[in-house]
């Protein structure tokens, strides 16, 4: 009686949930016609928090260095590497590419850690001496991260509005031809920045990620704390929120992007997003200040967007009920001599599951066109079973939280 009820409060929370997801495709689909009103010079700051990137630092920064812009730097944040991290740093560009080497005891103690030494590093040294805060944009690169080369003139005109706080641009794997595992990070991220991300913009609740998070400096001079991020495992997450409940706008850009490695190994993905999950789980302290300080609407979809995590697990437990019932019915068949239950039967969770592959298919066919559209939404069929690797990855993030485990070894990179 307990697996039923279980079993269809599950069912109910899928159409509640795709319902709502439902609604925000259809106001992704709005565009924001934008002008330029405030045409000032601003200064970008390009934050590289490095733990042993030896293999991918130098292209990162070779795509810095060439970008088409006028007023920029780079600061490499040597997080206590052991390997030719802070080499490459020093044989970049001397007048764009900055480095900070930070030493034991203090290094890798976390990303979040290590940006707020960068910034405080940025402020000690008078790299922005003379300079007004509200002109200055940070942008949170990770070591693989390789910017558009129009990055800056995209996400420039956001910040002509002062009360543009932070902008996030698109995330895509440079490596996506590598094999159907990177293929389907791929569409992850693309899913999420049109659709989801997009569609927050008009709702008031863009959300920041770990990497070509674009920051005013005078919007992070606002936080509580000792720095602007937290020591939380998705402290990209926290501080998005962070700066929505100060008042600032968070925006989405569609017209660039960061590439970044996808993971090629599955056991390696799945430690990632159990890392990312149980970061969520430590989100839900962020409950009370939005349901203090941030306004209804956008408040309503954070808190939707930080249950994610309960929602996975209540999902999970759908293919296991479905195998349970289908193994009992053939079981059933056999014995009596015949078909119990119509093959139309297997209609209803074919709907249940793979409506949203037809819209996931078309969203990933606007970008990436040479695949085809049939094409994209085969893959959108298989990136429905992708997902269930948030399953797996839920319940051992779920374990570490449990039992107190709260460090993870970084994702490799190849």
């Amino acid at each position: 009686m307990i697996v039923e009820s279980l079993l269809w409060s599950s069912i109910a929370l899928i159409i509640l949930a795709g319902c709502y997801n439902t609604s925000l495709f259809l106001l992704s689909r709005r565009r924001i016609r934008r002008s330029r009103i405030d045409r000032r010079e601003r200064f970008y700051v390009f934050l590289l928090a490095c733990l042993n990137e030896e293999k991918v630092l130098s292209e990162s920064l070779a795509r810095i260095t060439s970008l088409p812009a006028g007023n920029f730097m780079a600061l490499v944040i040597d997080d206590g590497s052991d390997d030719r991290t802070s080499e490459i740093a020093l044989a970049a560009d001397p007048h764009l590419v900055r480095l900070h080497r930070r030493t034991p005891p203090n290094a890798r103690r976390g990303k979040g850690a290590a940006l707020n030494d960068g910034v405080r590093h940025l402020r000690e040294s008078g790299l922005l001496a003379g300079r007004d805060p509200a002109d200055v944009v940070l942008c949170v690169v990770d070591a693989d991260g390789r910017l558009d080369p129009h990055v800056v003139q995209s996400v420039d005109p956001y910040f002509d509005d002062p009360r543009t706080g932070a902008v996030q641009v698109c995330v895509r794997m440079y490596n996506r031809h590598q094999g159907l595992l990177a293929r389907m990070q791929d569409m992850e991220f693309v899913v999420y920045g049109d659709v989801f991300q997009s569609a927050r913009r008009f709702i008031g609740s863009v959300g920041m990620g770990g990497n070509g998070q674009f920051m005013r400096l005078s919007a992070l001079d606002t936080l509580d704390g000792d720095g602007p991020w937290s020591d939380s495992l998705t402290e990209d997450l926290d501080l998005g929120v962070r700066l929505i409940a100060k008042g600032w706008t968070n925006m989405h850009c569609t017209t660039a992007a960061v590439s970044q490695q996808a993971v090629l190994s599955l056991r390696r993905l799945v430690r990632q997003r159990s890392r990312w999950f149980q970061g969520h789980l430590q989100s839900a302290g962020l409950v009370p200040l939005i349901l203090r300080d941030v306004p209804t609407r956008p408040a309503l979809d954070m808190l939707y967007h930080l249950s994610s995590p309960v929602l996975i697990l209540l999902t999970s437990l759908l293919p296991v009920s479905f195998l349970v019932a289908l193994g009992a019915t053939v079981v059933a068949s056999v014995q009596v001599g015949h078909a119990l239950v119509s093959p139309m039967w297997l209609l209803g969770p074919y709907v249940l599951s793979f409506t949203a592959a037809y819209t996931y298919g078309f969203v990933y066919f606007k970008r990436e066109r040479e695949l085809g559209l049939v094409r994209c939404v085969l893959l959108a069929h298989v990136f429905v079973f992708y997902g269930y690797i948030w399953f797996a990855a839920g319940w051992w993030g779920f374990w570490r939280m449990l039992t107190g485990k709260q460090t993870w070894l970084k994702t490799a990179r190849t």
